[in-house]
């Protein structure tokens, strides 16, 4: 079954993803400086654990790259969700230097600084 996401010919894994060149640096890159981002407490996955980037032993979570690179989170509860992924969109699309997709897959509890 073709994927409409994944371009024809790419050898991306069966989700979508396309992975990360070299020593996935791009992919940890990002999701260092998303996880930096205030109220954002963690990567997502999605529903199914389909997100990520895959790499040599290894998967990051969260992160999908590509011409239009996709980002998902959680938020920390308390905090201005739009703002959040706001400047999550931001702050990726600076280091990608391209179009960036935030989804905020859930709110976890605040936690107590």
């Amino acid at each position: 079954m073709t994927r409409p996401d994944v371009p024809p010919g790419s050898n991306s894994p069966a989700g979508g993803e396309i992975p990360a060149g070299g020593d996935g640096a791009t992919a940890d890159l990002v999701a260092a400086a998303v996880l930096s981002v205030p109220g954002v407490s963690g990567l997502h996955g999605g529903a199914f654990g389909e997100v990520g980037t895959y790499l040599p032993g290894r998967r990051v979570s969260g992160i999908r790259l590509g011409a239009t690179s996709q980002v998902h989170v959680t938020v920390a509860m308390g905090s201005d969700v739009l703002a959040v992924a706001g400047q999550v969109r931001d702050t990726v699309s600076t280091l990608l230097g391209g179009p960036v997709e935030v989804v905020v897959e859930d709110v976890t509890p605040a936690v107590p600084h």
